[in-house]
Order: structure tokens, then C-alpha cells, then sequence
């Protein structure tokens, strides 16, 4: 089979044919080839020749290299790909998840024709000042510092030029290959690479609209107000569209660029505990967090507070997944191995021949291999991603919020570790773990969620009247009927009634025995044998009804037993071969 090519996707679907080759698995390496190479051999397009000349066993800097190399829409790919840890060996996530855009920034004339178009304004009216060296350039776009007229330092991104138009023709070409190799390949059939790149393509064009991220930017810096030495940059509304981001300038140093001595200048351990506890906030009580915090995206500021940035990112959690997680977190902080395996098969979804047995074999192995390490030698983010992929080759697909949270808490250990290299994260989840649920059930009786309960006891005590109504019309009129469905109740009462029978007709023997017993000692003119007749009748009464009990029940059972030899001999010859097997 070939693949109807785009020739405007020529040069992309070679790159991608290339890396199928160089880093797929066989099935993937396989599939590659139908590229159609021979309707593409006029425009260069040969993976097959191409891979002969790859270098074999290439690493995971290699992949990360290759995608910067591919432009915007792959770096972001392979960003996306860190968070899939069903997917990859875990020695390719912490590379994917530290891809940085090597780019150069592009001309200050661009920059200022765009934020004139997108603020309606001429550069020079909206801002006191504007420098045209930006302080990072990436391949979405990059941030210039600025100052307003009314003296506020401001950090304004810029997009990229044309980078809409870019992506879409990439994620075009993707799309194509993905849904060859959801048809045509194990792995794809399992994983469904078509719903994940949609996933994909969704995250990175909201990622496009600086307006989405203003407004991420202003929920989680509501949602975190209570945590004093947190801080989120506040947007800048009248200068926010969805290709200009203006937003509070913060003052700081990444904490990528804190040395031994920087860290001696700051309190690392407390940051690093409200950090953590910060992040569970988010994502068991809020709900909604910033999906990437690795240690460049997160200032330690000259107040010596913390500052979230880039909020392009971010993921959302139903209630009842919340309720699941806070449960997996809190029993994989303990290590209870059992626990973790039974809500990853809980939360997956069944794709494939399942096996449950080898999750919580696979899980409870890894738990067991973690034993001898100290918690704080582990991370609980890593231990997440090698749990999803146990469940994930058991045969279930786990929720993408899932991979997200084994990528943020990768994250936040690490920047955790970076502020105090003695923190345990996962002592920390256990003392924060009832504060925690306490706040969630606060949540839970929000007059928001009141109002929900009441309006649907309203509605209950509104249909109840004629409800009850209609309950009592069909008892009164013999209508009411119940259905159960269960065994057969006439074999079940005969059998019943057998086993009755014989209990009663046994206990009648019995007591004619005990009572012809005292009556050998009354002396009666009727004798037999010597003996006082009436008893001796009894005993003759009993032992013939205790001889056509026993007779009976050993006929019954022959006749039963002839009833099963016969059956296994019409099985054998309706099908000689399965008989013979058994």
C-alpha cells in the first residue's frame, strides 16, 4: 500500500521517514518504507537509501538534536512526547523535556510592525520605552522589556512571523503518517497516534494565542494568591491580543543559573516546600496547573519569592480524576505498589487483549526494586511514568492527564532539588497530604456546588408527588413487577424440596427409633420375640424406612452418574477431537 503524498510535504515527510527509521521501533521502521519512495524519487524522497547511511544505536541527545533541527513544530513535538512516558524508554524524557529552541531572534522591525498592528498604535505611543535586544528569542517567539507610560516594567512576547502558517503544514504532513501508522502498524492501532496528535495540534495552537495564555495567567495567579512567596506574572490587558503578550516584568534569576553559593543566599528548603505544596494545590484541589515548571521557566526573584512563567501550557482535571490522583500520589509516596496498580487499572481504558495480573506484577516488581533507596533518592514523577507503562503494556490507555503529572512532578523535583539538594518531595506529599484533603473538602461545599445539590433536591421533591403516584396506581392495580435475573427458581425449589424430604423423613426415623427405645421398658401382655410389641413394631418401622432411604439415595446417585457417562459419550460423538483433548 502507498500513502497519497502532498509534493508541498515532500522534504517533511523525508525528516519524518528519517527519524521512523533511526528511532522507531521495527513495526514503525517497516511501515516508513511505504512512503511511497517510488512516486518521490524525483524529489529526493528515498528513506530506505537514507537510513542505510543513519548512524546505528543513535541516543536520545541525537532525537532531541534532530527535532531542533526540524524546525518549531518539532521542537514542540518533542516536547509533547516527554509527557508520554507509555511511550518512550524513560532515557528519552528528560532530553525531549529540556528541548530548547536554538533559534535566532528576528528583526526589530517585525517586532515593532506586528505590536503596532496588534495594539492599533505606533510602538513609540504605547510604550516610555522599548529595547530592541530581546532578553530571549525562541522558535514561537521572543520577549522584549518595555516600560509603560505609566512607569510599569513590562515583559512583552512577540510571535513569530508567518509561524501559524508554518505549524499547520507541518501538523498536516504529521497527521497523513499518523493515520497510516494507526492502520497499517501494531503500536499505532494501541496508542492511536491520530488522537494524539490532535491532543498535539490542540495544545500548541492555544499555545499560539497569547490571549489564552493571559487568561491562564491571571486564573492561576487567583488561584495562588494565598501562597505569599508565589508569584505569577500579571497580564496586561489593554496590551494583550493573540499575537502580542504584555505582562509584568519580573525581576529574578532562573533557577537553571543558581550555583553552591547562590543557593546559600536564599532559604532552598522552605522555597522548595511551598513549591511543592503550590503544585499539589493545583493539581488536587484547583484542578488546573501549569503543565510545564522545568527550572527555566521558573525565577527566583529578588524578594526571594518564586515566579511562574510561560503559562502556554497548561492542563485541566476533572473532579473525579482529582479525587484518583490525590489517592495515586499519596499511595505512591508510601510505596504501596498494590495500591498504585489497582487505580492505573482503574483509570485506564481498555485497547487491546488486557492483563491486569502483569500491572500489578510489573508495578509491585518496581516498587520492590525501589525499596533499598531512600525516598527522597526518588522521584515520584519518575515513578509515575514507569507505572503508566506497565499499565500501557498491560493493554490500557491512560488518560493524557496522567503523563502531564508524571511530567510536572519530574519537574518540580528536580526544581526542587535545585533550590535544596536535601529536599524529599515525597516526605513533603505526605505531610501536605491531609491539609490537602482537607481544603479539597472545603471545596467540595462551595455555595456554588450548595446551589447545585439544592437545586437538584428541588427538582427530586418536584417529580417525587407524581412518582409515588404512579408507584402506588401499579401496586393497588397488580401491576408492580419485579425482574431478577438468576438461576433457574424451579430447579432451585425442586431441588430444595428433595433435600427437604430427605431431612424430614430422616428425622422421623429418628425419633421412632428413640421412642420404640423407651418403650422397651414398659411392660405390655403384647410381646414379640419376647419383647414388648409396640416397641419392637417401631424398630421394624424405622429400619425399613431407613433401608428405603439408603436405597434410594444410592440410586439416585447411579442414575446420576449413568446420566453423565452418557452425556460425555454423545459429546464424543457430536466432536471426537475436542473429547479427546480434554
Amino acid at each position: 500500500m502507498t500513502i497519497a503524498l502532498k509534493r508541498q510535504h515532500l522534504e517533511r515527510y523525508k525528516q519524518i521517514a528519517r527519524l521512523l527509521f533511526r528511532y522507531g521501533r521495527g513495526d514503525l521502521q517497516a511501515k516508513a518504507a511505504e512512503l511511497d519512495p517510488a512516486a518521490a524519487n524525483g524529489n529526493g524522497l528515498d528513506p530506505v537509501s537514507d537510513a542505510e547511511n543513519l548512524t546505528p544505536n543513535p541516543t536520545a541527545e541525537e532525537l532531541a538534536n534532530d527535532l531542533e533541527a526540524m524546525g518549531p513544530t518539532f521542537i514542540k513535538f518533542g516536547q509533547f512526547l516527554s509527557t508520554r512516558g507509555d511511550l518512550l524508554p524513560a532515557s528519552y524524557l528528560k532530553p525531549l523535556s529540556r528541548l530548547q529552541d536554538h533559534v535566532g531572534p528576528f528583526p526589530f522591525t517585525d517586532v515593532e510592525r506586528i505590536v503596532s498592528e496588534e495594539l492599533g498604535v505606533r510602538l513609540s505611543k504605547a510604550f516610555a520605552e522599548f529595547e530592541e535586544q530581546p532578553l530571549a528569542a525562541a522558535s514561537l517567539g521572543q520577549v522584549h522589556r518595555a516600560q509603560l507610560r505609566d512607569g510599569v516594567q513590562v515583559a512583552v512576547k512577540v510571535q513569530r512571523p508567518n509561524i501559524r502558517g508554518q505549524i499547520v503544514e507541518d501538523l498536516e504532513a504529521l497527521k497523513t503518517i499518523a493515520g497510516v501508522l494507526d492502520r497499517r502498524t501494531e503500536i499505532g492501532k494501541r496508542n492511536s497516534f491520530s488522537t494524539m496528535l490532535e491532543e498535539f495540534r490542540k495544545s500548541l495552537l492555544r499555545e499560539l494565542d497569547y490571549g489564552q495564555e493571559a487568561r491562564n495567567l491571571k486564573v492561576l495567579g487567583e488561584n495562588l494568591i494565598s501562597f505569599e512567596r508565589i508569584v505569577v506574572p500579571r497580564p496586561i490587558p489593554d496590551y494583550v491580543t493573540q499575537h502580542v503578550l504584555t505582562m509584568e516584568f519580573m525581576h529574578g534569576r532562573k533557577v537553571t543559573e543558581l550555583g553552591p553559593l547562590a543557593r546559600l543566599e536564599v532559604e532552598g528548603g522552605p522555597l522548595a516546600e511551598i513549591l511543592c505544596r503550590a503544585y499539589l494545590h493545583q493539581i488536587l484541589v484547583d484542578g488546573f496547573f501549569h503543565a510545564d515548571p522545568h527550572p527555566g521557566n521558573i525565577f527566583v526573584t529578588d524578594d526571594d519569592r518564586l515566579a511562574l512563567l510561560d503559562l502556554g501550557m497548561v492542563a485541566q482535571l476533572a473532579p473525579d480524576i482529582q479525587e484518583t490522583l490525590l489517592k495515586l500520589v499519596v499511595a505512591m509516596s508510601e510505596g504501596r505498589g498494590e495500591m498504585v496498580a489497582e487505580l492505573m487499572i482503574e483509570m485506564g481504558t481498555p485497547v487491546s487483549v488486557t492483563d491486569p495480573d502483569a500491572v500489578r506484577r510489573g508495578i509491585v516488581e518496581m516498587v520492590i526494586r525501589i525499596q533499598g533507596l531512600k525516598m527522597s533518592e526518588i522521584s515520584l514523577g519518575r515513578l509515575l511514568f514507569e507505572s503508566s507503562r506497565c499499565a500501557t503494556d498491560g493493554g490500557y490507555r491512560l488518560p493524557r492527564e496522567l503523563t502531564m503529572l508524571s511530567k510536572t512532578l519530574l519537574n518540580v523535583d528536580e526544581v526542587s532539588r535545585r533550590l535544596d539538594p536535601d529536599f524529599d518531595p515525597n516526605a513533603s506529599i505526605r505531610r501536605n497530604a491531609s491539609d490537602i484533603m482537607r481544603q479539597k473538602m472545603l471545596k467540595s461545599f462551595s455555595p456554588g456546588r450548595m446551589f447545585d445539590s439544592l437545586l437538584e433536591l428541588k427538582q427530586f421533591g418536584e417529580k417525587l408527588p407524581r412518582r409515588l403516584n404512579k408507584l402506588m396506581d401499579a401496586v393497588t392495580e397488580n401491576r408492580l413487577r419485579f425482574r431478577v435475573d438468576a438461576i433457574n427458581e424451579a430447579l432451585l425449589m425442586e431441588g430444595l424440596q428433595k433435600i427437604a424430604n430427605r431431612v424430614t423423613i430422616g428425622l422421623m426415623i429418628s425419633a421412632m427409633i428413640v421412642g420404640a427405645a423407651m418403650l422397651m421398658k414398659i411392660d405390655t401382655k403384647f410381646k414379640i420375640l419376647g419383647y414388648p410389641g409396640l416397641a419392637i413394631l417401631f424398630f421394624l418401622i424405622a429400619g425399613l424406612g431407613a433401608i428405603a432411604l439408603v436405597v434410594n439415595i444410592v440410586t439416585h446417585d447411579i442414575r446420576a452418574a449413568k446420566e453423565k457417562l452418557r452425556q460425555r459419550e454423545r459429546r464424543k460423538e457430536r466432536d471426537p477431537a475436542a473429547s479427546a483433548h480434554s
